[in-house]
């Protein structure tokens, strides 16, 4: 597949790519090589292939979720530069 000039303006506009005309043909032409490429994977041969799902052959080692204390909110808002009764105070954001 060749990439024309209307493809290279939706893929830029998408990605929300800026380049001037002098760039833009070298873009198409490098893109052009890029499905060129990955076109040529239509051709391999996938048949009785796995999904590959990692890269990796470690096993995650995940602990269970345990209940514990959390901090009370006396201390947490101990060292807060500013409080009021059960919340941080915070500057104004949005009018």
């Amino acid at each position: 597949m060749k990439i024309d000039k209307e493809h290279l303006n939706k893929i830029a506009h998408l990605a929300r790519l800026e380049f001037d005309e002098k760039t833009a043909d070298k873009m198409m032409e490098e893109m052009t090589r890029i499905i060129t490429w990955v076109e040529k994977l239509n051709e391999v041969d996938t048949d009785g292939v796995e999904p590959l799902t990692t890269m990796s052959h470690e096993i995650n080692v995940l602990r269970e979720d345990e209940v514990k204390n959390h901090l009370n909110h006396e201390r947490a808002l101990k060292n807060a530069p500013q409080k009021d009764a059960d919340y941080f105070r915070v500057p104004k954001v949005i009018e």
